[in-house]
Order: structure tokens, then sequence, then C-alpha cells
């Protein structure tokens, strides 16, 4: 993909990333994400020449976001005033016998497809995101396992797996905002539907969080690099784990905030990172223990009156 944007508007460098499983632009050199949720709009290529081979195909693209998997056939209905009465008939009754052969499954995963697109645009995801939930999908439903529970639901579900496993950072509460299911429910299935389909999930990088966090919050280069210097010293002294990726994200960019006098709230960090701020200052008062920054931070909200509980 050509990109339009020819340097980084933090440090000027022109070593751009285009991530196109993410949809985003990073800068190689300062990590900041400049841009986010790109939709590749490219034409698709294709040869029509006999003599090459290597780019031609005689069918349509392969794809779980299809219930027929993007090869199916249908019956059109585009020529039906052209044909005679007896062919018009033959028609009908061929189109109503293939209706009554579609498979349940077919049917469900058409109906589920088609909320499973909304939904990822709703949220702004990269295609790739709904490839990967389509296929959770499909294996769920030919497992039986959406039987008797809420298809809505396992649809989301699938999405925060596909998700997780193409590690985009984006929060279960940003998905609960969304669509509005209970982060409980959602749980339940993202956890059995992890365990019958034997998808091993590694736990997220806070680091992942810090990049679209800092980008959310406007913040400037010196504290983006701050944070994640601060986070790297925290995991090298396994500081971090056991503990929420997004919590431990919000802390160390409040801490970096701090130490780069750049005012942001705790609410307002709290806010971007779907956490509370009673987690923001859990997670604080251990890393500035275990880093030794009490006193220089301490110094420093007084320095600035700043009244937040820490």
């Amino acid at each position: 993909m050509e990109l339009k944007i020819k340097k980084c508007p933090e440090c000027g460098s022109t070593n751009l990333i285009y991530d196109s499983e993410k949809g985003e632009i990073i800068c190689a050199n300062c990590g900041l994400v400049i841009e986010e949720n790109i939709v590749d709009l490219k034409k698709e290529w294709r040869s029509f020449d006999e003599g090459d081979q290597s780019r031609a195909r005689a069918t349509g693209h392969l794809t779980y976001t299809k219930a027929d998997q993007g090869i199916g056939t249908a019956i059109s209905s585009s020529q039906l005033g052209k044909l005679s009465q007896k062919d018009r008939s033959r028609y009908l009754k061929l189109k109503k016998w293939q209706s009554r052969l579609s498979s349940s499954i077919e049917k469900n995963l058409r109906s589920a497809m088609n909320d499973l697109k909304k939904l990822v645009d709703l949220l702004k995801l990269p295609p790739g995101v709904e490839e990967e939930a389509a296929y959770i999908y499909t294996l769920a439903v030919q497992k039986s396992l959406v039987r008797g529970r809420n298809i809505d639901t396992i649809i989301v579900a699938s999405i925060y797996i596909a998700l997780r496993k193409l590690e985009i950072p984006r929060t279960l509460d940003e998905i609960v905002k969304i669509t509005g299911i209970p982060k409980k429910e959602i749980g339940k299935i993202y956890r059995l539907l992890s365990k019958e389909l034997g998808i091993k999930i590694n736990p997220i990088n806070p680091i992942d969080y810090i990049y679209r966090f800092a980008n959310l919050l406007h913040l400037k280069q010196d504290t983006l690099l701050k944070a994640i210097d601060l986070l790297k010293e925290a995991q090298n002294k396994k500081l971090v784990a056991g503990r929420s990726a997004t919590g431990v994200a919000a802390a160390v960019l409040y801490i970096a905030c701090v130490l780069n006098r750049e005012r942001k709230t705790q609410k307002e960090i709290a806010e971007i990172a779907g956490v509370t701020e009673v987690t923001i200052r859990n997670r604080y008062r251990e890393l500035a223990k275990e880093l030794g920054l009490e006193k220089t931070l301490s110094k420093i909200l007084a320095e600035e009156g700043e009244t937040q509980k820490v």
C-alpha cells in the first residue's frame, strides 16, 4: 500500500510502517501510531492473459465471511421475465428446492455473517479480524457450540478471540459499549470457545495498549517513549505478571505524564483505557514503589498542586 503520509508529525522520521493486519501506520523511529482503522481501497489484481497463470484463478476468493465460503451458486431471477411460461414454472420449482435443501448450518451462517460484518464495521476493525472471527464462528457452528446459546454473544466472543489472536489492542469494554452485551456473558462464551476449539491465546502485552492509549490521549512523543521505558523496566523486574494489561498500561502512562509534567488526570486516562481510577491508583503505587519513583513523583505532584489520590 502506498503511504500518503511522507513523514512522522512528531519526530519527522520517514521510516513508516504500514501494518495491514491492524490497519495502522506506525513510525518505526518513535513508535507513534499515526493513523489507525485504515481501509485498503486498492483494486484487486487478476490476470486475463492466458500465458500468465501466476495471478489467474478459476473461482472467487475463498472466505469464511460467507456461508458458502464464496464458492456457492444460486439460481438467479434476473432473466425471469424473458422465460416462457413452462420455463418460468420449472425455474420457480428449482428455486424452491434449492431453498429447501439449504442446510440449517448454512442458514445459521448466512444470518450470522451479516451480523458479524455489521459489528466489524461498527467497531471499525480491519478485514483480517472479520475473516478470523468468521472462521472461529464457523468452527463453533460445526461443533454444535451455538445450540441453545445466544448467537449475538457467540459472534461478539468470536470477534474478541480474533482480536486477541491477531494481537490487535481493543478492550472488552469498547466492545461492550458498542454491542450492549454484558462483559460477563462475553467472557463466559470466550472461555468456552477457546477451550472447545483448542484456541491458544497468548497474554496481552501492555505495550500494545500503550501505543493506542497514548494516541487517543494525544500525548507527546517524549511521554510515550518514557512510558515504554518504564514498562520495559517493570517487565524486566517481573512487576506486571498476572496484572491486567489495560490497568498496567494506564498506570504507566499516568506515571510518564507526571514525570514529564504533561497534565492528564487519572479520570481522563481511565476513560480511555476502560479501567477504574482505583485500578490506576493501585498499579501506580505498586510500580512507583518497585521502580524507586515514589519520592520523585510525590515531589512533582506537590509542585504541580495535584490533588488526585495516589
